[in-house]
């Protein structure tokens, strides 16, 4: 085969690809939509780490969870979730909401789009629990 034909197959292929995974809804980022799924997420991450409370954001791209350990953070990364216990976080507001700084090379820092009302609700939540 030649090396063109060759090289139009794979560049269509890859873009027939993009455009599938772009219409089935496959590359749409990851939205919590109940208390459920937040747990869920959680459990992946902490399974002996029970949660006692859920504050789902209104973006759904996080919630804030109490545990026994104290609280918790669940985002989204993409499609997929993580989460963090919150000890030893700094928090500072921005203009859309609060930039968690953690104490994990792993995951240095989280900003979440939050409104205003949330933003302060968050804010003494984890200040008051970290």
């Amino acid at each position: 085969m030649p090396l063109s034909i060759l090289v139009t197959l794979v560049v269509l292929g890859i873009a027939g690809i993009a455009v599938l995974t772009k219409w089935l809804g496959m590359s749409s980022p990851k939205r919590f939509q109940t208390e459920q799924d937040v747990i869920a997420a959680w459990a992946r991450e902490f399974p002996e780490t029970p949660v006692s409370d859920v504050t789902l954001c209104q973006s759904g791209n996080g919630a804030l969870v109490t545990t026994a350990l104290g609280p918790g953070l669940v985002w989204a990364m993409g499609a997929d979730s993580t989460a963090r216990l919150l000890s030893k976080a700094n928090l500072t507001a921005t203009d859309t909401g609060l930039r968690i700084d953690l104490p994990d090379y792993s995951a240095p820092h989280v900003t979440l789009t939050l409104t205003k009302a949330e933003t302060a609700q968050w804010s003494a939540l984890i200040g008051a629990s970290a």
